[in-house]
């Protein structure tokens, strides 16, 4: 930010006055699109050009094929600082059971975690920034990136010369479409989501005939005794003032109903909150699986690997509260909020260079009739009961597209130097 940089109200005007007219970007029309045509991590190609073709038709120099299939848009408009706009552009291996008149036409393919939105969004604040340059002064950067969902997309992007190529930023924003009645924006000023690990544990036994169980190691056994231990491990060995959560994915043995397998894999995931938890659990999944198989008597030590590594997110408090300040302004009081770190994990921090400050906050995006028939009473019960992000019944509200562009206008204005 900068001296120079727009108060809050003066920012929300402009941008009220940028976005009046929502239907220009023919936004229902892109989301429908993506929505119906999901694409894994690095294959977002279609995706990706449809984002470049928005951005070089509201004149930005864009540049397609960063980091494998990432899209940067670049809009220089004068002296002044440059802010960086990103939305994430993947999807998830879920077939979609909403049953939308848009739903995925790719067979267990689907937009369940809201990306689809978040590229709408941007294309959408792309357009409007665009179109108002004589409100600001400074530099635009607009990002699309890849492979959020396992990890690898920031990182590539950066390892791809992101910044060598077109700039370092002064700061990043970003958002992500969430649970909740639709027309609120949560806002964390510091830790926002946890760290993420990966961790795959392989079993090894000695396989044979299910008829003679005493000439094998059932590794399926050993498995189950390893899985149900770990669940001991956040209960009993991280302290109650921490958060952690450790959850098995996925357990695999075997291949007929009467073979003793020779093997089972175990997928788990961790989300932490401090790098101290995180070393404190991994080393009693070791432990652990050390144990389980000496006393199964194993032919072999488990095997214990760490997988993908989603860093912490936490915002900047000042680059936070001038982003929270403004959407209080555009959307009123009340819509803005602090609630706590989500233990969900993001890789958009791995964008922001070495003491570059970010801002990252939530749209709630659940339309008002599915909130109204969620059962429960409380906030807690109904959010437990509505579609959540990864479910094949996520259906954003299509009434959220205009807001989450003018979530993204708002804070590049505050941040931008005024016109």
């Amino acid at each position: 930010m900068t001296s120079a940089a727009a108060g809050p109200a003066a920012a929300a005007r402009t941008a009220l006055a940028l976005t009046a007219d929502p239907a220009a970007w023919a936004l229902e029309d892109l989301y429908r699109d993506l929505h119906r045509h999901p694409e894994l991590s690095l294959r977002e190609h279609r995706t990706a050009g449809k984002l470049a073709e928005r951005l070089a038709a509201a004149g930005f120099e864009t540049t397609g094929g960063v980091g494998g299939t990432g899209v940067v848009g670049r809009l220089r408009n004068g002296d002044g600082p440059t802010v960086l706009l990103r939305a994430d552009m993947d999807a998830l291996p879920v077939p979609e059971a909403t049953g939308l008149p848009y739903a995925s036409e790719t067979a267990g393919v689907m937009h369940a975690c809201g990306h689809d939105l978040h590229v709408t969004w941007l294309a959408g604040a792309a357009a409007a920034l665009a179109a108002g340059r004589e409100t600001w002064h400074g530099t635009l950067l607009v990002v699309g990136q890849p492979a959020e969902e396992t990890g690898q997309g920031a990182r590539r992007m950066v390892a791809d010369g992101l910044y060598e190529r077109f700039g370092r930023p002064d700061v990043l924003l970003g958002q992500h479409a969430t649970p909740g009645p639709a027309g609120l924006y949560p806002h964390v000023p510091g830790l926002i989501m946890a760290a993420s690990t990966d961790v795959d544990i392989v079993v090894h036994g000695r396989g044979g005939h299910g008829s003679r169980p005493e000439a094998t190691v059932d590794p399926v056994v050993t498995a189950a005794y390893l899985v149900t231990r770990l669940q001991t491990v956040v209960s009993r060995e991280v302290a109650a003032g921490e958060s952690a959560v450790l959850t098995v994915g996925r357990i695999e043995a075997g291949t007929r109903h009467n073979i003793i397998p020779s093997e089972a894999r175990i997928a788990l995931n961790l989300r932490t909150r401090s790098e101290a938890v995180r070393r404190r659990m991994l080393a009693a999944i070791r432990r652990i699986a050390d144990g389980e198989c000496l006393a199964a008597g194993c032919p072999r030590e488990p095997e214990v690997s760490v997988g993908n590594t989603f860093p912490a997110t936490v915002n900047d408090a000042t680059a936070d509260a001038a982003v929270a300040a403004v959407h209080g302004e555009v959307f009123g009081a009340g819509t803005v909020f602090d609630p706590g770190p989500a233990m969900g994990s993001e890789d958009f921090s791995e964008l922001a260079p070495e003491a570059v400050p970010y801002a990252y906050w939530f749209v709630t995006t659940t339309p008002a009739e599915v909130w109204e028939r969620a059962a429960g009473d409380t906030l807690p019960e109904k959010l437990a009961a509505v579609p959540s992000n990864h479910s094949p019944h996520f259906a954003p509200d299509l009434a959220t597209l205009a807001p989450g562009v003018r979530t993204l206008v708002s804070g590049a204005l505050t941040l931008l130097s005024v016109a």
